[in-house]
Parts: C-alpha cells; sequence; structure tokens
C-alpha cells in the first residue's frame, strides 16, 4: 500500500531511540537513571486512587460524556482556576472543553486557529506541527537570554499568513518559565495584530512563585476571550497520564469550531478521570502546593549537583519538569553525547536537536546550537539520591568516552 509522505517525513519519536542505547548499557554503575522522560516520578495519592476506583465501579463511567466532557468537571475545573490565577478570573465552565489529553487540545487549537498553509509561530527548542500542513515559523531562543522569548524578534516574523503564537510555560524542553509581564506583552502582541495566543500551561501547577499570570482578568481594552488559547494537562499535577485528561480554555467562537474537531477525533474525553476528579479537586490544591515545593527543592538540588563540574557542564534555564544543560565535549554533537550517556553510564536523556527539526529532520535556521551542545533533562521523575548519583557519572563519563573538553 502507498503510505503518507506527510507522516514519513516527521521526524521519529525520540524517546524509543534513547531506550536503544540504554539497552546496551550493562549496570556498570548502577541502575540506570532515567532524565528522559517527562512523568510523574510518584503515582497519584490515595485519595485520587480510591476515587479513580469508585469512578471505574460506577456503571455510568462507561457511557459518552458531553463531546467538550461532564458539566460537574467544566465547573470544577472553570473554580480551580480562579484559585490559580487569583480571585478576579474571568473563567466559566462554558469557556472549557476537556480533551484526552494535552497533545490533544493542541492538536485541536491549533487545526482551529489556522488552515493548511499557515503559520503559527513557535520557540524553538520546540515541538513542531508537520502533519497538520501547518507551517511551523520558529522563533528562536537564545541562551543568553536564558531562553526567554523575545516580542521583538516574534514581532518580526509576522506575515500575512501568521494566525498565531505558541508559548509553553513552564517550557517543554527548557524549564524556562515566562514572567506574568511577558505573557501580558506577547497578549498585547497577538491582539495588535488580531492573532491567537495559544498558551500551554501542562507544567503551571510547579511554579511557586505566585500566580502564572493575569492574562484572564478583565480590564479596559482587554477581553482574553479574544485572543487566548489556554491549554492545560491533568497528567503531571494530578499524576495521572495514563487517563488522558487535558483542556482547552477559549471563547465561544473558538470552542465552537473546537467541538466540530473533537468530535471528529475524540467523541468524549475519558469519563473516568473526570468522575474522579471533579468532586475532589479543591481538596487536592494543598497537595499540589506540597508537590511544587519538593520540585522546586530538587531543581536546587540539581543546581548545586551541576555546578560541582562547572564550568564544564552548564546549566542554561531550569523550571517545571525539565532543565536545559550544555554539555562541555569539543567537536561532539549532543546525539552522540546522549548516545554514550546511556550506554556507557546509564543516564538516559535527550538530544536538543530533536527540538529543533523541521520537515524531513532538516534543522531549523540557527538551530545549530541546539545540535551541537544542548541535552534535556527531567528533573521530576527521579529522586534525591539519583540526582546526585548523576554528576558521579558525568565525571566518569567524561573519562571513559576520552573526548576532548571545550
Amino acid at each position: 500500500m502507498r503510505l503518507s509522505r506527510t507522516i514519513a517525513a516527521v521526524p521519529t519519536p525520540p524517546i524509543a531511540k534513547v531506550g536503544q542505547w540504554l539497552k546496551r548499557y550493562q549496570n556498570e554503575f548502577g541502575l540506570p537513571i532515567d532524565l528522559c522522560k517527562g512523568a510523574p516520578s510518584a503515582p497519584p495519592c490515595e485519595q485520587l486512587k480510591k476515587a479513580l476506583v469508585n469512578a471505574a465501579l460506577d456503571p455510568a463511567s462507561a457511557k459518552y460524556s458531553d463531546n467538550f466532557g461532564t458539566k460537574s468537571m467544566r465547573e470544577a475545573l472553570a473554580n480551580e482556576m480562579k484559585v490559580v490565577y487569583g480571585h478576579q478570573t474571568d473563567v466559566e465552565s462554558t469557556d472549557v472543553a476537556l480533551t484526552a489529553g494535552c497533545n490533544l487540545a493542541f492538536y485541536a487549537a491549533a487545526q482551529v486557529v489556522a488552515d493548511k498553509g499557515d503559520e503559527i509561530i513557535l520557540p524553538v527548542p520546540w515541538m513542531a506541527l508537520q502533519m497538520l500542513g501547518i507551517i511551523s515559523v520558529p522563533l528562536h531562543l537564545k541562551p543568553e537570554d536564558e531562553f526567554q522569548p523575545s516580542v521583538e524578534a516574534c514581532e518580526a516574523l509576522i506575515t500575512p499568513r501568521t494566525r498565531a503564537i505558541t508559548l509553553v510555560t513552564p517550557n517543554n524542553p527548557t524549564g524556562a518559565i515566562y514572567s506574568p509581564s511577558l505573557l501580558r506583552a506577547f497578549s498585547l502582541l497577538a491582539q495588535r495584530h488580531k492573532l491567537a495566543l495559544i498558551v500551554d500551561e501542562t507544567y503551571r501547577d510547579f511554579i511557586t512563585t505566585g500566580p502564572p499570570h493575569s492574562l484572564f482578568h478583565p480590564s479596559e481594552g482587554w477581553n482574553w476571550r479574544d485572543t487566548v488559547v489556554h491549554l492545560f494537562s491533568f497528567s503531571k499535577s494530578y499524576a495521572i497520564p495514563g487517563h488522558r485528561l487535558g483542556a482547552i480554555v477559549a471563547g465561544e467562537s473558538a470552542l465552537k469550531q473546537v467541538q466540530t474537531v473533537l468530535d471528529t477525533i475524540q467523541i468524549c474525553p475519558p469519563t473516568i478521570p473526570q468522575v474522579a476528579l471533579q468532586s475532589i479537586l479543591p481538596s487536592l490544591r494543598p497537595l499540589l502546593s506540597d508537590t511544587a515545593q519538593a520540585l522546586s527543592s530538587r531543581h536546587t538540588l540539581f543546581g548545586k549537583v551541576m555546578s560541582s563540574l562547572a564550568p564544564r557542564w552548564l546549566i542554561g534555564s531550569q523550571g517545571g519538569y525539565f532543565a536545559f544543560i550544555r554539555h562541555p565535549f569539543e567537536g561532539k554533537q549532543a546525539n552522540e553525547v546522549c548516545e554514550g550517556l546511556a550506554a556507557q553510564v546509564g543516564i538516559a536523556c535527550l538530544p536538543g536537536g530533536n527540538f529543533a527539526t523541521e520537515k524531513d529532520g532538516l534543522i531549523t535556521k540557527d538551530g545549530e546550537e541546539f545540535v551541537q551542545h544542548w541535552v534535556r533533562v527531567a528533573v521530576a521523575n527521579v529522586n534525591d539520591d539519583q540526582l546526585t548519583e548523576v554528576a558521579r557519572r558525568l565525571t566518569a563519563f567524561e573519562e571513559l568516552s576520552g573526548w576532548k573538553l571545550g
């Protein structure tokens, strides 16, 4: 049979490749340390586990829910957003559509705001949109700016075909957290050019410095529903990635088209996690705060661990689930370094070049920096002892590889 050339041109998902590298490791330094996958390090809390069991036993959970999910769950999320973003938050249940994970939410949002051949600006390193026929326009982030996006650089990329700007904060893969003022500046840029601002906040509950932003607060000349498309995932915050529950929060006109997309590709979001979460969401907020503080402490520990290896190994940015680090090997690409780390010392991590590829695996303009030097590590899914062990293994790898240090 003839298969899709479009899909064939999309780069192969990198995590499977890292798994192949790791199979060559013989446990010389102990068990492998998985800094590759952005997955919760612990199971759901007992309260949520019991709620999931009870929901699974409820015959109603086997039925379809509404296209956008149960009314109770949408109300619960809208109320939770008032806690996260402040009491001024103007979000109602009618602004919420639940999805089978945040990846699907992004897919649906992109389909709604852009047609084939239109452009969406995304910061690089990125996750691109080749499968939809939408043109991903790279907004390159610079290490010297701690991988923060530039509003001015973004505006210079806007063309008559531009339909949206996408931001991910805390970022995947860099871990960089965008400030409320930066997000406000991007929202005004999008409003001025009549573009959608898609903001993926999968990792928002791991910000410990205050509300992520005030985009949902009404103000003179600003109605977020005309500009913002908010994406969220329950996977990381509530440690239920296998239950695939995400959300789109947007205005009425956007959600009308979202419904068309979702009715075609999901019918309804998974019912069991909705039934489990909808009545207990407020009671889980203290647990989320504790988890965020624990993850913040882990980032602090990782910073201390890496500082013992400075200036050879450097952290470019960190936050949420991830940190972006620069390897020290002269003339070696990050792909080679990650392969060696997995096969020789049992550290699994992702090469930065995987987040700078376009159609047919070609590297974006100015993306060579990520191919050569940068590596994504997932700080969230390991414990403190494993993080401390990383320093010993990186030092050992410097000797084992025999590569020249830059």
